[in-house]
């Protein structure tokens, strides 16, 4: 977006709202405050916003009812932005519909990182039927996929997996909806198998499997796919 943003802060921190404030307009985005979830709602109800930061710890309401409320009837990109650390804290806010978990204290760099990310996929990014992720090729409309241009074989289920995430570029993917997608709802609680899967898939389409470039791990909540122009770990 050239023009920037208009994103909707939800924070009852004075001095988080007023870091991300000046932080956000340095970057050419607009944004809009409120303390509390209620007034988070109607903020989010009458400024029509591109992208919503989330904390969890509000007054008045905790950040997944907001979510919730918001995911009733919007698709508007939500980025949960806590000092809650517990996995299942960030499970529930993932499953609950947020787009991206941002854990304070964080690096200014990563949170825009993660809004452009939101941003683009808001935008329909995700739904191109071919993915590059550099010399990575999804094509979901031929089910091939290339590295190097060289194809990879996948089998049905390495290939259901990897389609998944590259639904999805740059979302975390909870274990949980992974497996729904994959296997369906009977098998929401195998893990191992799932990990024995992305395990594959990192072994046919990564470099240095024990190094992941594209298939990223959410410690303790599930897996992201990197999305296009997204810069590397470590980089």
């Amino acid at each position: 977006m050239p023009n920037g943003a208009r994103i909707v802060i939800v924070d009852d921190e004075p001095q988080i709202r007023k870091f991300l404030r000046v932080s956000l307009r340095a970057h050419g985005h607009e944004t809009i405050e409120a303390e509390n979830g209620a007034e988070g709602l109607r903020q989010v109800t009458a400024g029509k916003p591109d992208l919503v930061i989330l904390d969890l710890g509000l007054p008045d309401m905790s950040g997944v009812e907001v979510l919730r409320a918001i995911r009733e009837w919007s698709s508007v990109p939500v980025i949960v932005l806590s000092v809650q650390e517990q996995e299942e804290d960030k499970i529930r806010a993932l499953d609950a519909g947020a787009d991206d978990y941002v854990t304070k204290p964080f690096g200014m760099g990563e949170l825009l990182a993660r809004i452009r990310v939101a941003l683009r996929h808001a935008a329909g990014g995700a739904g191109d039927p071919v993915i590059a992720l550099g010399p990575l090729v999804i094509d979901l409309g031929a089910r091939q996929v290339s590295v190097e241009g060289r194809a990879i074989k996948l089998t049905p289920t390495e290939y259901e997996l990897l389609k998944a995430l590259a639904s999805h570029p740059g979302r975390v993917m909870t274990h949980r909806q992974l497996l729904r997608a994959v296997w369906g709802s009977a098998f929401e609680q195998d893990i191992h198998s799932l990990r024995v899967y992305i395990a594959q898939l990192r072994r046919k389409i990564e470099r240095d499997p024990a190094r992941p470039r594209w298939i990223l791990t959410e410690p303790g909540v599930g897996y992201r796919l990197r999305a296009p122009r997204e810069e590397e770990p470590g980089s």
